[in-house]
């Protein structure tokens, strides 16, 4: 898939590489703790669920579905009531080439994570192409705010643990969703936790605790929150927005460990039925 718009920011070109369906998770709080994706700037399609006669879908392994699902309701719960106001006042007073910038900025502070997985996972170009986006876009894209790296056709290309782990052959387990988190599984639970542990930036910096650390956990919750407000809204649409949301968290990670192992070209076009929902397309490349 070729690079779109250069105004466009790396984070909105890369949307759900890493977490499908954040755009549907309420605290995105954690989900910035570790790397970060984000969504483009544009209305998801949001299909209704695969039906169970489909032989192409996998039956969801969801044996906590009622906990699930209340952990799901109050998740939205608090969306409404906490972060979806200040989200929208932010939208309000931001114009779009600002909010590009910190997308941009904050997706950059994820490369050094993105490095490490892509070397766990035995891809020395993929990880080189990412160090030379970080080196590049830190220094000449001022500290990651232009994605000056996408121009000399080096595109942003994610991994993380979940992802590492897959490869690897870990299988999914069973599907979660926890608050504070969002849609999870078990593998990709305990790489959201590696993710979280070994960034190598916040690790620089000191940990969450520093200035910069709590200043970079609160501009990724409400940037994440911004770029995924259209699947937010796609998702009040759906007949039963939490059995969407679980298929669109398992069949996208499924996508995204398939591509990472040569057996998919590239991820689903999301904006196109009957891919499953997300808040925008996934700009994969191979090296």
């Amino acid at each position: 898939m070729s690079l779109r718009d250069q105004d466009q920011s790396p984070g909105q070109m890369a949307a759900g590489r890493r977490f499908a369906a954040a755009g549907m998770a309420v605290a995105a709080g954690l989900l910035a703790l570790a790397p970060a994706a984000h969504a483009e700037d544009q209305v998801p399609t949001v299909p209704a669920p695969a039906a169970s006669g489909d032989a192409s879908v996998q039956p969801a392994n969801d044996p906590l579905e009622g906990l699930n699902r209340a952990s799901f309701k109050l998740n939205m719960g608090l969306d409404h009531v906490v972060l979806s106001p200040v989200t929208h006042g932010y939208l309000a007073v931001t114009p779009k080439v600002i909010r590009n910038r910190v997308s941009s900025a904050v997706y950059n502070l994820g490369e050094p994570n993105t490095v490490m997985n892509h070397v766990l996972q035995g891809k020395p170009k993929r990880a080189m192409r990412s160090t030379a986006r970080f080196v590049v876009n830190s220094t000449v894209g001022v500290l990651g705010l232009f994605d000056v790296a996408a121009k000399m056709h080096l595109p942003p290309r994610g991994a993380d643990f979940g992802q590492t782990f897959g490869v690897w052959g870990a299988g999914p387990g069973a599907y979660l969703y926890v608050p504070a988190m969002g849609p999870l599984n078990v593998r990709d639970g305990v790489g959201r936790a590696l993710d979280i542990a070994t960034d190598p930036v916040s690790m620089f910096v000191g940990g969450f605790s520093t200035d910069f650390g709590k200043a970079r956990t609160g501009v990724t919750i409400i940037d994440l929150r911004a770029q995924t407000d259209p699947a937010f809204h796609a998702l009040k649409d759906a007949a039963d927005p939490y059995v969407t949301t679980r298929s669109a968290y398992s069949q996208y990670r499924e996508a995204f460990i398939r591509e990472a192992t040569g057996e998919a070209q590239e991820l689903p076009d999301f904006d196109t039925p009957p891919a499953a929902p997300t808040p925008a397309k996934a700009a994969a490349r191979k090296p």
